[in-house]
C-alpha cells in the first residue's frame, strides 16, 4: 500500500496548512480561502500561535463528501461555482437516482455529471439545491468550525495574558450545570488524555477545545485543557515554553468558574511549581485539592512528584502509595513510583516494578526513560541505549532519537567519551534552535571536563526555567563543578527562586 493510500484509510492529523494543502493536492492560499469561504474544518489550539492550525483526515474527507464538494469542482471546470453547486446523497445521486456533478471522491477521481436534459439544462443550478441554500450551507459551516474556536482562543489569550500572577478569584455562584453535549465532548477528552500518547493527547486538546466552545463556563473542560498541555511537553516535543503557559492560564480559569473543583487546584499547582518555581504557592495548591477531596487520586500523584523534586522521600512515597491503591491501574502511577524508589535508594524494587510495566504496558514513554536511567546507573549501556530510543520514538521526537542513534554509535568506537563527543554537536543544534534542553548539553560538557561551556549552558537552562534545574544540586554529572563559585551561585538563584512565597 502507498502512503498516500494508506493516509486515506486510516486517520491523521495534519499539523500546518502545508500539510493540509499536501492532503488535497492544491497550494496553501487555497486551501486556507476554502476554510474562510466553504468552511473546511481547520483546527486552531487555543493560546497557539497566529496562524496555527491542525486537521484530521477523516473530518476533510467527510467534509468532501458535502455541499462544499460541489465547490471543488467547479474550480476543476473553470465554471462559476453557483452554477454546479449542490447536494450530492449517497453513491452521487439524487432522489430520482440521477447521477449529479462531478465531485471528488475518496481517491480524488472525478466522477461523471449528469448529461443535460429538460430538467438538468446547461449552466442551471440543480432544483433541489438553489445557489442561495449554498450560501447558507458555507455560512454555518464557518460558524460551526472557525468563529468558535477563534473565541475560545480569545479566551485563553486574554487569560495567558496575565500568567504570571499565581494569584486567583474564588467562584461564590453554585456549581455549574455543564452543558450535556459540553459534558460528552469533555468525556472524549478525558479518554484520550489519560493514554498519555502524543495523538491522544493532541485529540483530547480538539476534545477539550470543542467542550468549551459548547459551555464557556464549563470549569472541568478547562482543567482537561490544562492537564494536556502539563502532560504534552513531557510526552511530545511541545515545548516547555508553550505548553506552561497555556495551562497555567487554563487552570486558572478553571478556578475562577468553580474554586470547589479539586482537580483545578491540582492543575493550577503544576505550572505553578515547573513553571513559575513557586514552591510555596505550588503546595499550598496541593494541599488545598487534598482538601477539598482526599480521594483525588492525580492530586495524589502529581503531589507525590512534586515532593520528590523537593528530596521529601518518605513523604512523596506515601503520597504515590495512596494514588496507587485509588487506582491501581494507572501505569503512570506505577511508573513514577519506580522513579521515587530508584531516587529513594531503593534501586532493586525501581527496577523490578519498571521492568514488569515495560512488559505488561509497553506504550508510555515515561516507563523507558526511568528504564534508561536505570540501565546506565548499572553501566548497561545496551540497554540503555534501547530504552532511550524507545522513549523518544514513544514520544514522538526525531531530535532525540537522532542524539540516542549517534550516542550508541559514539560509545561503540570511543566508550563514554566517545559516546559524549557524538551527541555533542546535535544537542548543540537543538538548543540553538529553541528544540532541545540546554541542560542536558550542560551535563554532557561537565562529563567532557569543559566547565566554561558547562556553566555557560547552565546559565542558560537557568534563565529558561527549564524543569532539570530543580534536579541540580542531586544531579552526579555536575560533581565536577560544585567547587566553582559560578556553579554555586546558580544554585543559589535556583533555591532563592524555589523558596520564595506567593505573591499576595
Amino acid at each position: 500500500m502507498s502512503d498516500s493510500t494508506a493516509r486515506h484509510t486510516t486517520d491523521h492529523r495534519l499539523d500546518s496548512w502545508k500539510e493540509i494543502a499536501a492532503f488535497f493536492g492544491r497550494g496553501e492560499r487555497t486551501v486556507r480561502r476554502w476554510e474562510k469561504e466553504r468552511g473546511l474544518p481547520a483546527h486552531r489550539v487555543p493560546g497557539g500561535a497566529r496562524g496555527g492550525v491542525f486537521a484530521y483526515t477523516t473530518e476533510l474527507r467527510e467534509w468532501l463528501k458535502g455541499p462544499g464538494t460541489g465547490l471543488l469542482a467547479a474550480e476543476e471546470s473553470g465554471l462559476p461555482a453557483t452554477e454546479i453547486a449542490g447536494d450530492h446523497p449517497a453513491a452521487g445521486t439524487n432522489q430520482t437516482g440521477i447521477a449529479q456533478i462531478p465531485v471528488l471522491d475518496k481517491g480524488f477521481e472525478l466522477r461523471s455529471a449528469a448529461p443535460p436534459s429538460p430538467e438538468n439544462p446547461p449552466g442551471a443550478p440543480p432544483a433541489s439545491s438553489p445557489a442561495s441554500q449554498v450560501t447558507r450551507q458555507i455560512a454555518a459551516r464557518i460558524v460551526a468550525w472557525v468563529a468558535p474556536l477563534a473565541v475560545v482562543a480569545i479566551l485563553i489569550l486574554v487569560v495567558s495574558i496575565r500568567h504570571h500572577e499565581t494569584r486567583y478569584k474564588n467562584a461564590l455562584a453554585a456549581p455549574h450545570q455543564p452543558n450535556p453535549e459540553a459534558q460528552e465532548l469533555y468525556l472524549k477528552g478525558e479518554y484520550h488524555r489519560t493514554k498519555r500518547t502524543p495523538d491522544d493527547l493532541n485529540r483530547a486538546v480538539d476534545y477539550f477545545t470543542q467542550s468549551i466552545v459548547k459551555d464557556p463556563s464549563y470549569a472541568q473542560a478547562y482543567v482537561g485543557l490544562a492537564d494536556c498541555y502539563n502532560l504534552l511537553r513531557e510526552f511530545s516535543v511541545m515545548p516547555p515554553e508553550q505548553a506552561y503557559p497555556r495551562a497555567l492560564a487554563a487552570a486558572q480559569k478553571a478556578v475562577e468558574l468553580d474554586g470547589t473543583l479539586a482537580s483545578a487546584h491540582t492543575s493550577l499547582a503544576f505550572p505553578t511549581f515547573y513553571w513559575n518555581w513557586d514552591a510555596a504557592m505550588a503546595e499550598r495548591e496541593y494541599e488545598r485539592a487534598l482538601e477539598l477531596d482526599a480521594n483525588f487520586v492525580q492530586g495524589h500523584h502529581w503531589y507525590a512528584t512534586f515532593l520528590l523534586i523537593s528530596a521529601r522521600f518518605p513523604e512523596a512515597l506515601n503520597q504515590i502509595e495512596l494514588a496507587r491503591k485509588l487506582d491501581p491501574s494507572s501505569t503512570a502511577i506505577q511508573a513514577d513510583k519506580g522513579l521515587i524508589l530508584f531516587d529513594s535508594d531503593r534501586k532493586a524494587e525501581s527496577f523490578a516494578l519498571l521492568k514488569q510495566l515495560a512488559s505488561t504496558d509497553p506504550t508510555l514513554a515515561t516507563t523507558h526513560s526511568y528504564l534508561a536511567k536505570i540501565y546506565f546507573d548499572r553501566q548497561d549501556y545496551a540497554n540503555f541505549f534501547a530504552e532511550s530510543k524507545l522513549s523518544a520514538q514513544l514520544r514522538h521526537d526525531e531530535a532525540g532519537l537522532a542524539i540516542a542513534n549517534a550516542a550508541e554509535k559514539g560509545f561503540a568506537a570511543g566508550g563514554l567519551d566517545g559516546m559524549r563527543e557524538a551527541m555533542l554537536p546535535l544537542q548543540k543544534e537543538n538548543v540553538e534552535r529553541g528544540t532541545g534542553p540546554a541542560y542536558d548539553l550542560a551535563a554532557t560538557y561537565a562529563s567532557l571536563g569543559q566547565k566554561e561551556e558547562a556553566l555557560r549552558y547552565l546559565q542558560a537552562s537557568f534563565d529558561r526555567r527549564e524543569t532539570g534545574m530543580l534536579y541540580l544540586s542531586r544531579n552526579p554529572g555536575f560533581t565536577g563543578l560544585h567547587d566553582d563559585p559560578a556553579y554555586q551561585k546558580i544554585v543559589e538563584q535556583v533555591g532563592a527562586r524555589l523558596s520564595q512565597s506567593a505573591k499576595p
